[in-house]
């Protein structure tokens, strides 16, 4: 198969499943070697889940399916430019490339605007829309310290 054809079942997967009433437009593909290991589409509304993004819901099934936390040598192929929650997954996931249909205009104009997101993100904690307060650091940092002298843990 080729590049457009991997795009294309995403873009299969964004009018298919948001037809059957599963969440908005968006579709993913991750393909390792050149062959599809998963797909993922959103269901935001279907599970109540507001992080069951389609590039999440691909990458949590890429990852059972292969039984590892890594996707180094798969490419992502995703109906739209990925938001900053899948932007974030998509680097932890650590994918060789990613191919997205739509861009985040596309996305602005039909009511899916994440501006505001990368906005807060600059701004000061303070500022924030959400306030954010720290609390109990030095209990926190327990778990920090205990994983910092962890003998046998698995860094990723």
């Amino acid at each position: 198969m080729e590049k457009e054809d991997f795009m294309r079942k995403a873009i299969q997967l964004s009018v298919e499943k948001m037809e059957a009433d599963f969440g908005g437009p968006f579709g993913a593909v991750i393909v390792r070697n050149g062959e599809i290991v998963a797909y993922g589409y959103n269901n935001v509304t279907a599970s109540n889940d507001p992080t069951a993004h389609a590039e999440v819901d691909a990458i949590r099934k890429a990852c059972q399916h292969l039984g590892t936390y890594q996707l180094t040598d798969c490419e992502l192929y995703t109906s739209c430019e990925p938001c900053p929650m899948c932007l974030g997954a998509i680097y932890w996931a650590r994918f060789r490339k990613v191919y997205y249909g739509n861009n985040k205009k596309d996305a602005a104009q039909i009511g899916f605007d994440d501006q505001f997101i990368y906005d807060e993100i600059d701004k000061p904690l303070p500022e924030r829309h959400i306030p954010m307060e720290q609390l109990l650091r030095n209990e926190a940092l327990v778990a920090f310290q205990a994983w910092q002298k962890k003998n046998d843990k698995m860094e990723y």
